[in-house]
């Protein structure tokens, strides 16, 4: 399926099930609803990784009209739909660029709201797709807004900066200093964004359930992994709903 159909496709289902939500079907639903968000060092394979997700969980996890939906860069545009600012706006909220001069310039002239409130909305716009369920959202600081939310399970991806270097050398059909340089800007701006958003680090390992290191790994296998990870955390939130207790077998040893 072409990349822009997928995505289409996608967005189509999300507003449908957040009309659904709003109306109070799904808030009548019981069972908390399970998604991921995806943390990402630069060329980790965030983007691959989520979207080999989707037919994973779907498979795993997915109930009829309830299948799972990636959302990486259109959440932003997304977001900003959602509360009829136009999708021009995006560009001065971009996650790993905050520009502070541009935004206040914007503001003063009447073309935009503030910075802060453009965030706020954001932010309000993903929590409202992880209260919803079955999303897979990746960067704009997740994990940490939906921390409150007990059906979400947090991944960070890593990898070496020579790895993550070749990966966009390919990407961005660049050399490897160009390509090192980019990813080291862009994690920067990240954690800056995140220390000015949120006062926190993150690359502090606490925010997350796992932390997967991509090196030697394919998109594919990380996608298989983070499944069985997310399906062992629903199988302990459903067994501490009836009140029981997993068992762990421990070697004689220890560990």
């Amino acid at each position: 399926m072409p990349q822009h159909a997928y995505l289409e496709q996608g967005l189509a289902v999300l507003e449908t099930r957040l009309k659904i939500s709003q109306s109070g079907q799904i808030g009548r639903a019981p069972k908390t609803r399970p998604f991921i968000t995806l943390g990402r060092e630069t060329g980790a394979g965030a983007t691959t990784t989520g979207q080999l997700l989707v037919p994973l969980l779907d498979q795993s996890l997915g109930e009829k009209n309830q299948g799972w939906i990636f959302l990486d860069k259109n959440l932003l545009a997304h977001a900003l739909a959602q509360h009829n600012l136009p999708e021009r706006l995006a560009a001065h909220l971009p996650e790993d660029k905050v520009s502070e001069i541009k935004a206040m310039i914007g503001e003063w002239v009447g073309l935009h709201p503030s910075l802060w409130e453009l965030e706020h909305k954001v932010a309000e716009a993903i929590l409202q797709l992880a209260h919803v369920g079955r999303v897979v959202i990746a960067g704009r600081a997740a994990c940490l807004i939906t921390q409150s939310l007990p059906g979400g399970f947090h991944v960070k991806l890593v990898a070496s900066p020579e790895v993550r270097a070749q990966r966009m050398m390919k990407l961005l059909n660049c050399d490897a200093a160009a390509a090192a340089a980019h990813n080291r800007e862009t994690d920067l701006a990240r954690r800056r964004y995140v220390k000015a958003r949120f006062e926190q680090d993150i690359d502090d390992p606490h925010h997350y359930d796992l932390v997967i290191n991509t090196d030697r790994m394919s998109p594919a296998a990380v996608s298989r992994l983070i499944v069985e990870a997310l399906h062992g955390r629903q199988t302990d939130l459903q067994a501490g709903a009836r009140g029981e207790d997993r068992q762990i077998s421990v070697p004689a040893g220890g560990i």
